[in-house]
């Protein structure tokens, strides 16, 4: 099997990796990708598990699948890369991040600078076809983002926080008596004022954080994004 993750996440994962379902999906991704517009590109499926490895995860932000206009997905949920539009619900968490812990504003949505503290911003679903939301549901990544879920449950000591009913359905995977769960409605311009404003997910969390002995998180992001050393391509799951 080749390492498509670079840290201790593939051997987490292998068990999914080389199971005859993930074969179904690395055939069905091969055929997307070769004959409709997929996001993220798909040396960048996995960026969340390479820039946030498994040891130093402390926090899961779950989001439902990738953004799916031109631009905007890069492998981190709610994240966009430098230079794009900040999407409607990332400005709702801005909000809310203002508002729960006085973080200011800042003009991009590139979130990498809270994943190399350790926080995972993971999709359920790591694919999806331009402009079609959710179009790679039930195709097999769901097993995999699922086996993420329940080793880090396993492990403990894990702040997962839960927007929306999609990723709010995973919380049967969670053991609330070794982790802590937060949840509330999507930050989605639709949702955001039926309970994520004013949930104060981001206080909650370093507060569960200082209770397991870690560092909290400084959810200050950069006024101007940092962007890797460099670009590194890890390897292509569709080929």
């Amino acid at each position: 099997m080749k390492q498509l993750i670079p840290n201790d996440w593939q051997a987490i994962l292998e068990p999914v990796f080389a199971s005859p379902e993930y074969a179904q999906l690395h055939q069905f991704l091969r055929q997307e990708y070769q004959n409709q517009t997929i996001y993220p590109d798909m040396y960048h499926i996995f960026q969340a598990f390479d820039w946030t490895p498994f040891a130093d995860t402390k926090v899961v932000i779950l989001g439902q699948d990738p953004y799916h206009e031109p631009g905007q997905a890069h492998g981190l949920s709610f994240s966009v890369r430098p230079g794009i539009a900040i999407p409607p619900s990332l400005r709702n968490i801005y909000q809310e991040l203002a508002t729960d812990v006085g973080a200011r504003p800042v003009q991009h949505g590139y979130l990498k600078a809270w994943a190399d503290q350790g926080v995972l911003l993971l999709n359920s679903v790591l694919t999806v076809r331009a402009h079609q939301a959710y179009s790679h549901r039930g195709r097999g990544w769901e097993m995999l983002t699922d086996q993420a879920i329940k080793a880090l449950s396993q492990r403990g000591g894990v702040v997962f926080i839960l927007w929306g009913a999609a990723a709010r359905a995973k919380r049967e995977l969670i053991d609330e008596t070794r982790n802590t769960v937060l949840t509330s409605a999507h930050p989605s311009p639709l949702s955001a004022y039926r309970g994520f404003f004013g949930s104060q997910p981001f206080s909650k969390t370093n507060a569960a954080l200082q209770r397991y002995g870690e560092q909290p998180i400084d959810w200050q992001l950069p006024s101007a994004p940092v962007p890797p050393l460099a670009d590194k391509k890890p390897q292509d799951p569709a080929n």
